[in-house]
């Protein structure tokens, strides 16, 4: 199924949606996130926004891996995502894909009766990620620099073509989803004001994890 949509200002976004929890799953505007669903309130949160809205917030716990917790306590800002492509499978998954719409932060959590989390949520700060056009003032060329050992480093399989060729502001978002940084350093991307501050917090990870031998992620607060 694809059933993507427009929306032109923040006020067309619900003030409360339910929420997904999940460490080191960074959705950004515009870009795609691939999900595997089969916990039983996961199940009934797809189908109670495929028969709505189609909207997902997409949110990491504060403590790195407590995604299995009942109610992990959650980071302040995530992403609203609106399901664009659905399938179910013979053993009862659901293989969903989500469109970034628009980060929110976190006003409160709602107490309901549903199996699945409910926020309330505040859009005003980001209102700029409904924009269609983000241009970048960071040069392809420095992006480029810090990422090649960093992928070398780390024998990751590379298409530079694509690369060369994708808009910067869509490389960014991608290296910051794609690329495997601890939790509390997804956060940090996923909460930069804009593409530019993205860019540079992209930049100066991958110059720290260059200049420092591969460590496993921690599981420190995130937010």
């Amino acid at each position: 199924m694809h059933g993507a949509r427009s929306y032109l200002n923040i006020e067309e976004l619900p003030g409360t949606i339910a929420v997904f929890p999940l460490t080191g799953a960074l959705l950004l505007p515009q870009t795609r996130l691939p999900l595997n669903i089969f916990e039983p309130r996961y199940l009934a949160m797809v189908d109670a926004a495929m028969a709505g809205s189609r909207l997902i917030g997409m949110i990491q716990p504060r403590i790195a891996g407590d995604d299995m917790a009942v109610r992990p306590a959650l980071c302040s800002v995530g992403c609203v995502g609106r399901i664009v492509e659905y399938a179910e499978t013979e053993d009862g998954r659901y293989v969903i894909t989500l469109l970034g719409i628009a980060r929110f932060g976190v006003v409160e959590e709602l107490e309901g009766e549903t199996p699945y989390r409910e926020v309330a949520a505040d859009y005003a700060p980001y209102a700029v990620d409904l924009g269609s056009d983000h241009p970048v003032s960071i040069g392809r060329k420095r992006l480029i620099e810090v990422l090649k050992p960093y992928l070398a480093d780390r024998d990751m399989d590379t298409d530079w073509h694509a690369i060369d060729e994708a808009p910067v502001d869509a490389l960014i978002n991608a290296l910051s989803m794609m690329c495997p940084f601890d939790p509390a350093e997804k956060q940090a991307l996923l909460e930069a004001p804009g593409v530019d501050e993205r860019a540079e917090t992209l930049i100066a990870l991958l110059k720290m994890a260059n200049a420092s031998p591969m460590a496993p992620a921690s599981d420190t607060p995130i937010n």
